[in-house]
């Protein structure tokens, strides 16, 4: 059974009910403001998401055994996909969070709602955050 906290759950759910790929795209634009920001001047080399059509940084940490996770990006949609994973795992203990699949993006109908690079560049920050998370709970 694949595990989806209940945010995710919801918002995989909202993302189902749009056919109009138009419109999902709109949607990734709001979701933008769902991330917490890296601030420009803690870009560096080991935040930076490598594959990423765009300029994206993430940095993800664990205070009080709970997930923080920084995005920024060149790019509101990749702002907005950096919402969707802010959503994913914001707040959890990072053993919850490493049980996400990837899965969720082609349920919510996202991955043929763009290129196949920024498909790629999602993909990409995806394992980037969930690597980060096995180190630090190691």
């Amino acid at each position: 059974m694949t595990f989806y906290p209940e945010a995710l759950r919801e918002l995989v759910e909202e993302f189902q009910e749009v056919e109009d790929k138009r419109e999902r795209i709109e949607m990734l634009f709001e979701l933008a403001e769902e991330v917490l920001e890296l601030p420009r001047d803690a870009w560096t080399d080991s935040t930076r998401v490598r594959g990423c059509q765009s300029e994206a940084h993430v940095k993800v940490g664990v205070s009080e055994g709970r997930i923080e996770f920084l995005g920024a990006a060149d790019a509101k949609l990749v702002q907005g996909l950096m919402g969707v994973l802010s959503i994913a795992i914001q707040g959890l203990a990072p053993a919850q969070a490493l049980l996400i699949p990837p899965d969720f993006a082609e349920e919510m109908g996202l991955l043929n709602s763009l290129t196949a690079s920024r498909s790629n560049g999602f993909r990409n920050m995806y394992d980037k955050v969930m690597k980060e998370l096995r180190q630090q709970t190691e």
